[in-house]
């Protein structure tokens, strides 16, 4: 067979995850900020924070002091993971950050002197840090010197605009449709799932088919060797099992203990004979027709079982959920987050068309998933680039700095373009 066997075959479906880079420094330019910002502070309304693109809450609004702009440090700092310290006595604001090639920068500022210690060295301030609502606020300036964010005055919207800096976390990568033109960049990647399984219309486990099939090999280049050439590098394989609940073929399987057992059987051997380091479920659609709780037990009961035949064969189980503020209303989000090792928030597809995911309906699924009990620890923010472009990506991957999670995935191998591979090497790196 040609070599467009072994890239892969079929859509997955219309939610997907994708594939992420990265590697180079950050020097993207900023997106600009909510038209309705300017329209605040004319009114006399606080003066914004936009990180990444979103605003940021805040309980000390920023202010402009004799041409500075002082910015509220905790609020920021924290929101990049810099810790921070404050002493009461001494009025000193004490904060670490460490970048991506592992330098620390130590900060000790003190409120009233515009004299600040960076690693040991005196540096001059434009302000002298000061107390605000029980805040302090230093310089944006000096902030963006010292932690390596990119910081501005954006004097048309009246807001403060920062672009976080380089961060390393955990990437995930979905090798799909027409993915192998891109199978060099799995060496910047954590982990990569392979869709090349699903559970079909008869509610079973299976290979073949007109998609999610097992792909044919192409010469010397073979499914296994993709596969075994991805745990090399090194990075996590996983065997993704695709299904929708389209046809009533999910809860179907679900519902059917002895189709249930026949899949998780057969799941866990082909991983296992087949050298993946894992399975992740993309089990879609469930609780919009029939009872959600029905289906939330249902699904709840079904991972637990493979949880516990994949721990038993030392491999790993990660699940692609859709987001808690979708339509999809069958999932357990507490735990199921305890069940697997790790889960990827499908946050997106929250309208028909392919342009931007709005990032109100992101931040939201990503609190969701948090507040339900799945911690960062676990969760990857996945980010759709059928979707997603150069201009709008730093946002979403700002989004999942910002709370601190796990890393990114994102749909998919194959499809991103050099522009859009520059923005998400700017943003993020492999942990």
């Amino acid at each position: 067979m040609g070599r467009g066997e072994i890239r892969l075959h079929s859509r997955w479906g219309k939610t997907g995850l994708a594939f992420l880079l990265a590697g180079s420094l950050w020097a993207g330019a900023f997106s600009g900020s909510p038209a309705a910002s300017a329209a605040q502070t004319a009114t006399g309304g606080a003066i914004p924070i936009v990180l990444d693109g979103f605003p940021l809450p805040f309980d000390s609004a920023p202010r402009i002091d004799k041409g500075v702009t002082l910015v509220p440090f905790r609020t920021i700092a924290e929101a990049l993971g810099i810790v921070v310290e404050w002493n009461a006595a001494a009025k000193t604001i004490h904060a670490t950050g460490t970048n991506v090639s592992g330098q620390k920068t130590d900060v000790l500022l003190t409120v009233g002197r515009k004299t600040a210690q960076v690693n040991g060295a005196a540096v001059t301030l434009d302000a002298a840090p000061v107390v605000q609502a029980s805040r302090i606020l230093i310089p944006l300036a000096f902030f963006g010197r010292s932690f390596g964010a990119q910081v501005a005055w954006n004097a048309q919207a009246h807001s403060v605009e920062i672009r976080s800096p380089q961060k390393k976390m955990r990437l995930l990568g979905f090798y799909a449709i027409s993915s192998y033109d891109q199978i060099g960049r799995v060496a910047a990647l954590n982990s990569v799932a392979f869709g090349w399984s699903r559970i079909g219309l008869d509610g079973k486990f299976t290979l073949a088919g007109d998609e999610y099939k097992w792909p044919k090999p192409a010469g010397e280049v073979t499914p296994e060797s993709i596969v075994q050439a991805t745990n090399s590098q090194p990075a996590d394989s996983y065997l993704v099992v695709y299904s929708v609940d389209g046809h009533g073929e999910l809860t179907n399987m679900l519902s059917n203990s002895a189709l249930a057992d026949d899949s998780i059987e057969q799941i866990v051997s082909v991983a296992k004979d087949k050298g993946f380091g894992g399975v992740m479920l993309d089990y879609e659609g469930l609780g919009l027709k029939d009872d959600p709780a029905t289906a939330r037990k249902l699904l709840n009961d079904y991972v637990g079982k493979l949880s516990k035949k994949l721990k038993e064969g030392g491999l790993k189980l990660g699940l692609a959920l859709q987001p808690p503020n979708g339509a999809f209303k069958g999932y357990d989000y507490g735990t199921l987050g305890k069940l697997a090792d790790e889960i990827v928030l499908m946050a997106y597809e929250y309208h028909a068309d392919k342009t931007p995911e709005p990032m109100d309906r992101v931040n939201e699924a990503v609190e969701l998933s948090l507040k339900a009990g799945i911690a960062k620890s676990k969760l990857l923010l996945g980010v759709n680039m059928d979707h997603e472009n150069e201009a709008s990506i730093g946002d979403k991957l700002g989004l999942a700095k910002r709370y601190g999670l796990s890393g990114v995935s994102f749909w998919r191998l194959g499809i991103l373009t050099p522009a859009e591979v520059k923005a998400i090497d700017a943003s993020v790196v492999k942990d």
